[in-house]
């Protein structure tokens, strides 16, 4: 098919599938083209360990993290040993934001607190539920994460 004093139309569809290509490849190469989502500066864990009040472990329990800014919702589940660990989608501009973990009918509300700077360390926190109590304690976080990739 040709139209009147134009180009084929084999020739058209040819020339957009080229210049449709040349564009994919200029945004591919692109310097600061999307980065993985699963780099470190795009996550923040949360792990902690779930136990009745005489400190025994609870495995099987579901545990449950929002982001408060946005209502996201991310689950997760204590394992045989009552561990847990929810990794949430927060990138650098995330610093300082609230979030709400809850397992076994508790709750606990902090802050995402990193280096927004920092892009080697993992970011994260650790809280445990014992008992009727939450508590946040994010200086165990490395060292819990730690023996967690070791087993």
């Amino acid at each position: 098919m040709t139209r009147a004093g134009g180009l084929s139309y084999t020739r058209r569809v040819i020339q957009q599938g080229a210049a449709a290509i040349a564009c994919l490849a200029v945004l591919a190469l692109a310097p600061g083209a999307a980065t993985p989502e699963h780099e470190i500066y795009y996550r923040y864990t949360v792990l902690g360990y779930v136990k009745d009040g005489a400190g025994k472990q609870r495995p099987g329990v579901e545990v449950e993290l929002v982001r408060e800014k946005t209502g996201f919702s991310y689950l997760g589940q204590t394992d045989p040993s009552g561990l847990y660990v929810i990794v949430v989608r927060l990138g650098d501009e995330s610093v300082g934001e609230r979030l709400r973990v809850s397992a076994a009918g508790r709750s606990a509300t902090l802050l995402a607190k990193f280096d927004p700077a920092d892009h080697v360390r993992e970011r994260g926190t650790r809280v445990d539920f014992v008992g009727d109590k939450s508590v946040e304690t994010p200086t165990a976080f490395a060292a819990t994460l730690r023996r967690l990739l070791e087993n």
